[in-house]
């Protein structure tokens, strides 16, 4: 956590709700992208966003900064989103995946790392959004906000070991949509560096 967040959550906690505006416009596109990725409906994921920062906002004083603010910011959207899908009882959707060795799930991503940044930024949140909402809230916070197993592990709950074999199994799935969706423009991609 920085400093400057534990300055903000004491001004909060002491009344100030000036700081709050900050810290909510510090983080609302991460909570709000976070949403988003597991709910699949922009309204909902704005709901949410909303029920997450009154949550914060409630139990602020509760927060020990054991962690980063963000580690927690993120844990309560996760919490947030889960209640929403029970409370709508979604069915999750389920990719189907052929069985992918970690040699080619490797190859996947060494091919998205020759491709441009932005190009593989929105191919990947292109993907990433096909799949069932935890996997996409997984892999957001894997390769969009590079976080690590512990921290992920704090956020969702779980051991860092089952962290690790949830993310292969995602990452299966994902590649097994990127070969589908990217191989083309993977080739179209060589064909331009070759000319």
């Amino acid at each position: 956590m920085t400093t400057n967040d534990q300055i903000l959550i004491n001004q909060i906690v002491e009344g100030d709700t000036n700081s709050f505006t900050i810290l909510v416009d510090r983080y609302k596109d991460l909570v709000f992208t976070l949403a988003l990725r597991m709910l699949k409906n922009r309204e909902e994921a704005e709901e949410v966003a909303q029920d997450t920062f009154i949550k914060t906002y409630k139990s602020l004083e509760k927060f020990k900064g054991d962690s980063k603010f963000s580690t927690w910011i993120y844990r309560v959207t996760y919490n947030s989103c889960l209640d929403r899908i029970k409370k709508n009882k979604k069915h999750l959707n389920n990719v189907e995946i052929n069985e992918f060795t970690e040699h080619q799930v490797v190859t996947i991503d060494n091919a998205l790392d020759n491709m441009e940044t932005k190009e593989r930024k929105e191919a990947m949140q292109r993907c990433i959004n096909t799949l069932p909402n935890e996997e996409s809230f997984l892999l957001t916070l894997y390769y969009f906000d590079d976080l690590s197993l512990d921290e992920i592990s704090k956020i969702v709950g779980i051991t860092a070991n089952s962290i690790k074999v949830k993310l292969f199994r995602s990452r299966k799935k994902l590649a097994t949509i990127l070969k589908s969706q990217l191989e083309p423009e993977i080739i179209d991609y060589y064909e331009r560096e070759r000319r």
